[in-house]
Order: structure tokens, then C-alpha cells, then sequence
């Protein structure tokens, strides 16, 4: 029988291995500190948080997320160990709240490795504090207990770390927030969040093992409100995720690292339009007959369920993104507990003395060596089982993608309209693991984009020696921003999305020659320092006068004629004609100006713009990092797998590019 615990109160444990899961309704840090019998930590080692999520016993988070999974080996801590503390923390960096009074109550719960809860404890009471020590497990007469605490503090985890008598409080706390920061910007977005309502069963799921599976699961909004702007504030939809994204996250949206449900063991998803009431939504339409018993379900395009086909396709494709990552997961596991074992066994055959030497002792080794090798083919069986499920459905879905989900060589494109709606979301390019090198993932993220983008035109670690020319990567970056900003424009209603071009040296003319051509900027890439000025004050004026508008409750009042669509700040060349205050006026832009239409896409080699020292680290932080090239910089918010991107590019030689903005521009000038 669970235990519903009240401050103060405690329950023994009759278990050493254990899950603590948290769930909030916002981003939220999650760490756990050992310390001795006094409640004292005795240094940043003894703590386990984001930039350093295992430790001995522990295992947390990699980032912050609305729900967390805690791994805690109570056998595996130290002998001076006494206590060991869960602490929770609002983020921060970012738009999020400040304070937990102004946040759901946060619902902590001690739960056996099979799922079962021993303990839960919702930390009611808080008001401004920003930091908190949930729960306590501890030692007490040779066996442990839990304890609920909700000690909160308003000077947040600096204050509750020095409270504990670390010494380097202060520091730990700002390398925690700075380790937060830089999740955000890998992080890739997650599926919508899973109620009871509308399940939709994948044959292929597997469970994800390990303890970093938390996720920001995004609350489903109201109906949009007829202004452009009405009912949008600070922190609103508009804003950067703290991931998690997503990314590609009150909670944000699903951008954020930190966005996606919390995987269960039983391979059930579900699904519900972020953008409705909290209603079940329609089953999906039987297109194929059922499977055969004891065969996998055939698979169809759109059979997850939602409210149109743009809703279905966008939710199952990230129920295959779901799948790949848990399936991979347990594979992993598979393998590395093949290992540990293997290794075991051999410690044991060299330990004894008498099976070092003869025959024994090689059949010994012989027997743990097969042993792995068993163990790791039938990971690789069912692995490969999966895969061919997945393989099949992508099949079957990537010529079922509409042009906001479709690559650029999709015969699609080929009939492209403009649209009269603007899409769930959109697809910045191609997601893979290694293990599953032969298959795909299109990467979706959602709209209105609630991080602005970087193409980073920097040497990375998977381009190696490809590109030796850095103004060659340089320019393949543009390209990408290029493609990217055309399918912006795409995907949105005439006049509903705007471009801007910030190109100081002129240094981009060639690659951005498809959007200068066509007539769909909304005026000639701005040159020099003076264009650079003139930009960022015009957009900068903007995200002022709709933020008063809107937080003054007079969002339908905005000027005649005043411009409300979208805007897209392209940035090539940083920081070439930026002095300080259009630095300033940048990051403005990047922290304010997604809550308010303006959302900013930055084509720089961040070493090249490390002359401006630590000023532009948040910029870079609150970005979502893409790259021209694969690369696996990307992390997923359950396990933590390094996804290797691949953009989305026009292939050589198409004229589809040239083709698709032709009918934007024609499109506008008819809505003008």
C-alpha cells in the first residue's frame, strides 16, 4: 500500500533499489546530494545534477524537464553516507517562472524498480521560494527510511547548497544552471503528452532503460484567440523551451529539451492536440485490415490518432522517434549488462587461484565469453525485429508527409499550393542512430518556432576533413539557411510570414540569391553597419510595441496597417558590423522576440564571435544548434542518445527551390 506522506512524516524502505520520479507542472531541475549524519555535503562530487548526473548510488536527469526519473542504489553510496537528498529547482535562465508559488504543487514519488509507489509526498506550501529539498532518504538503526522535508529556499540552489555546508555553493549552483543552459540548445523536440485518452498501441516498443528519462511534458493549451497577438505574455507559447527540442517545451510547447511525456514500459502513446480542449480526439480511420494473430500490425500512414491527418502524420512520427530511441535503449542495456556480467565472471575464475591455470580455468573463460555473446545476439534479434517494423513504416509514411514534412525531393513539392492554414509543425531535417543507421527520423518542430535556430558554420567534430575550405562550409550553412527560411514561407498563408536578411559584408549574394530573386523578402539584405542599425532597430521597435500591446490587454488595438505575420531575422556573417548595442539589440531579440512574432535564425562559427567574450554564451545557449553537415551533437530527453542531424537540403541541380517561393511571391503579391 502506498504511503501519501505530509511534511515531516516518514516510511521505512524495504527496498535498496529505487526510482524517485518527480512531476511538475513546469521545467524543473532535478538533483540528489549525499551527505553525512550531521546533513552535511562534503563536496560538488557528493552532489548529482545536469552537468554531472551520476554518482555513486545516483543517477539524475541530463536536463531540465517537467517530469524526472531518479535512479537510487542505496547499497552502491558510501559508508559515511547517511542521507540522501532530493532537490528540486526552477531553472534560472529563461522566461519560467520564478518561484514555485506561482507553479503547480510538485508530486514526488519512491517507487520500486518495478513501478510499484512505496511513498509519495506533493510539496504543498511553497510561495517564493525558488529551490527545495523534497524528500530525504536516510539511515536509521542499519535500515532506511524516507523522509518528506519541502524545505524550500528563496535564494534557490546556491542558498540550499550552502545551507547544507558546501563550501563552493555558489559555484556548483552557476556550473548547474550553466549545464541547464547548454542542454537547451541539443536538445531535440519531443512528442505531445500522453493522457488516457486516445492510446495508440506500437507493436515495436520497447522499454527505455536507465534513469535520464524525464521530459518537459507540454499542458495542453486553450483554442487560439482571434488577435495575432491576444493572450501571448512573457513565458508564454512564444518562448525558448527550457528543454527541451525542444527543444526539438505552463509548459512551453514541445520544443524543448525538454518537452517530450515520460516513456512507460508498456509501449503505449497517446496523443492530444496541444492546441484544443482536453478532449479525447478521434480514433484513427481503419485503412487496413488487421494483422494476423501473432503477426506485427501492418503499417499505415496516419494511424495515430488526432484531429486531421497533419495531426496524425506529425503524431506518428514521433511515436517511430519514440520507439527508435527505446528500442535502441534497451538494446544498449542489453549489451552493457552482458558486459558487467562477463566481466564478473572472469574476476571470479581470476580471484580463485585454482582455476588460473589448466583446462578449468580456459573453460571458464570460454563459458562467460559464450554467455555475453548469447545475451548480445538476442539483444541484436530483437533489435533487428524492431527495426524492420520501423523500416516498414517509414515506407509507408515519408511519401504520406505533406510539404511541411516532406524532404525537398519529395515528388510533393511537385503540386505544391500555398496553404490556407499554417501547419502543425515543420521539418528542419533527419534524425539517426548509429545502430539504426538505416533509417530515418524526420525531425519536426513545432510552429510558431519557439527557439530562434543557429547554422552553425563552424568546423564540427563529424566534418572532419571534408571541408577544408571554412568558406565553404560558410557557404553550405547559408544554403541551409536558405532552405530553411523557404520552407518558412512555404508552409505559412500568404503575407502571414515575413523575412528579413541581415548580410553586412555581402558575403552571402550567391547562396541567397533564390529568396532575392523571387521577391519574397520584405526588403534587400541590409549591408553594412548602418543596414545592420536599421534592421534591428525596426524589429527590436516591433517586439516593444506588441509587447505593450499585449501585456497592457490591448493586443486588438495595435496601429492600422501594422504588420502581424512572422517575422524571420536571418543573420549571416556574425558578428561582422555589430558593435555593442546591436549585440544587445540581438539578444533582445533571441530572449523577447519569439513571444511576439519575431524569431531569429543565425548563420555564425561561434569561435569567431568568441572575441565578444561570455556576453553572447546565453545567445548561443537559447539557440537551437543545426549544422550543414551530419553531425550527432542532438540529445534525446529520455535516455540521452547522441541523434546525428542531417539537414534538409535542396538537391543539386533542383529547381524546386526556385519553384515553391516563385508561388509565394506571386501568392503575396495577390494578398497585398
Amino acid at each position: 500500500m502506498t504511503a501519501e506522506l505530509v511534511r515531516g512524516q516518514n516510511h521505512p524502505l524495504s527496498q535498496v533499489r529505487l526510482e524517485i520520479r518527480v512531476s511538475a507542472g513546469t521545467p524543473i531541475v532535478a538533483a540528489a546530494a549525499l551527505s553525512d549524519e550531521g546533513g552535511r555535503i562534503h563536496g560538488a562530487e557528493w552532489v548529482a545534477h545536469p552537468g554531472a548526473p551520476t554518482q555513486p548510488g545516483l543517477e539524475v536527469s541530463r536536463q531540465a524537464a517537467a517530469d524526472h526519473r531518479l535512479a537510487v542504489d542505496l547499497d552502491a553510496v558510501p559508508e559515511t553516507v547517511h542521507r540522501v537528498g532530493v532537490l528540486l529547482a526552477l531553472p534560472a535562465a529563461g522566461a519560467g517562472p520564478s518561484r514555485f508559488g506561482a507553479v503547480a504543487a510538485p508530486f514526488v514519488a519512491v517507487t520500486g524498480l518495478d513501478g510499484a509507489e512505496i511513498a509519495t509526498y506533493t510539496i504543498t506550501g511553497l510561495e517564493a521560494e525558488s529551490a527545495v529539498v523534497a524528500l530525504e532518504l536516510y539511515r536509521r538503526q542499519g535500515a532506511w527510511k524516507v523522509r518528506a522535508v519541502g524545505q524550500g529556499y528563496a535564494g534557490g540552489l546556491a542558498e540550499l547548497l550552502t545551507d547544507q555546508g558546501l563550501a563552493e555553493a555558489r559555484r556548483l549552483a552557476a556550473g548547474i544552471d550553466d549545464a541547464v543552459a547548454q542542454g537547451v540548445a541539443r536538445s531535440v523536440q519531443a512528442p505531445l503528452p500522453r493522457t488516457a485518452d486516445g492510446d495508440r498501441s506500437r507493436q515495436t516498443a520497447a522499454p527505455a532503460l536507465g534513469p535520464d528519462q524525464g521530459g518537459t511534458a507540454p499542458q495542453p493549451d486553450q483554442a487560439p484567440p482571434t488577435s495575432p497577438y491576444a493572450g501571448q505574455a512573457s513565458g508564454g507559447p512564444g518562448q525558448p523551451a527550457p528543454q527541451t527540442p525542444s527543444y526539438p517545451g505552463a509548459a512551453p510547447g514541445p520544443n524543448a529539451v525538454t518537452q517530450p511525456s515520460t516513456p512507460t514500459t508498456g509501449g503505449s502513446i497517446d496523443y492530444s492536440h496541444p492546441r484544443r480542449q482536453n478532449t479525447a480526439p478521434p480514433p484513427p480511420p481503419p485503412t487496413a485490415p488487421p494483422a494476423a494473430p501473432g503477426q506485427p500490425a501492418r503499417p499505415v500512414a496516419g494511424d495515430a490518432t488526432g484531429w486531421s491527418m497533419d495531426e496524425r502524420l506529425y503524431n506518428q512520427v514521433w511515436g517511430m522517434f519514440e520507439d527508435l530511441a527505446r528500442s535502441t535503449a534497451a538494446y544498449r542495456s542489453a549489451v552493457d549488462f552482458a558486459e558487467s556480467r562477463m566481466d564478473k565472471e572472469l574476476e571470479q575464475v581470476l580471484s580463485d587461484p585454482r582455476s588460473r591455470i589448466g583446462g578449468q580455468g580456459d573453460a571458464a573463460r570460454e563459458a562467460a565469453r559464450a554467455r555475453h555473446d548469447q545475451l548480445v545476439a538476442q539483444a541484436g534479434e530483437a533489435l533487428d525485429r524492431d527495426l524492420d517494423q520501423l523500416m516498414a513504416e517509414a515506407e509507408v509514411v515519408e511519401p504520406a508527409l505533406p510539404p511541411a514534412y516532406a524532404r525537398w525531393d519529395s515528388p510533393v513539392w511537385h503540386a505544391y499550393r500555398v496553404p490556407m492554414e499554417t501547419p502543425m509543425a515543420l521539418r528542419l531535417g533527419d534524425l539517426h542512430l548509429p545502430e539504426a543507421d538505416r533509417i530515418r527520423i524526420p525531425m519536426l518542430v513545432r510552429l510558431p518556432l519557439e527557439r530562434g535556430l543557429w547554422i552553425d558554420s563552424g568546423r564540427t567534430d563529424s566534418s572532419g576533413g571534408s571541408f577544408e575550405d571554412s568558406h565553404t562550409l560558410g557557404r553550405l550553412a547559408l544554403e541551409t539557411a536558405v532552405a530553411h527560411a523557404a520552407r518558412l514561407l512555404a508552409v505559412y498563408p500568404a503575407g502571414e510570414f515575413t523575412v528579413h536578411v541581415i548580410d553586412p559584408a555581402g558575403s552571402g549574394a550567391q547562396p541567397l540569391a533564390p529568396l532575392v530573386q523571387t521577391g519574397v523578402l520584405a526588403a534587400p539584405p541590409a549591408l553594412g553597419a548602418a543596414g545592420v542599425a536599421d534592421v534591428l532597430s525596426r524589429l527590436t521597435q516591433r517586439v516593444d510595441l506588441v509587447q505593450m500591446a499585449v501585456r497592457g490587454g490591448a493586443a486588438d488595438s495595435l496601429p492600422p496597417g501594422f504588420d502581424t505575420s512572422q517575422q524571420l531575422l536571418i543573420v549571416n556573417d556574425f558578428p561582422h558590423g555589430f558593435d555593442d548595442r546591436a549585440v544587445n539589440q540581438l539578444r533582445y531579440l533571441a530572449d523577447e522576440g519569439p513571444a511576439f512574432g519575431v524569431h531569429l535564425m543565425m548563420v555564425a562559427d561561434r569561435e569567431e564571435s568568441s572575441g565578444y567574450g561570455p556576453l553572447l554564451d546565453p545567445l548561443w545557449r537559447s539557440l537551437l544548434r543545426l549544422t550543414p553537415v551530419p553531425d550527432d551533437h542532438l540529445a534525446d530527453p529520455w535516455v540521452g542518445h547522441a541523434w546525428t542531424y542531417e539537414p534538409s537540403l535542396v538537391p543539386p541541380g533542383s529547381q524546386v527551390l526556385q519553384q515553391v517561393l516563385t508561388q509565394v511571391a506571386a501568392a503575396r503579391t495577390k494578398y497585398v
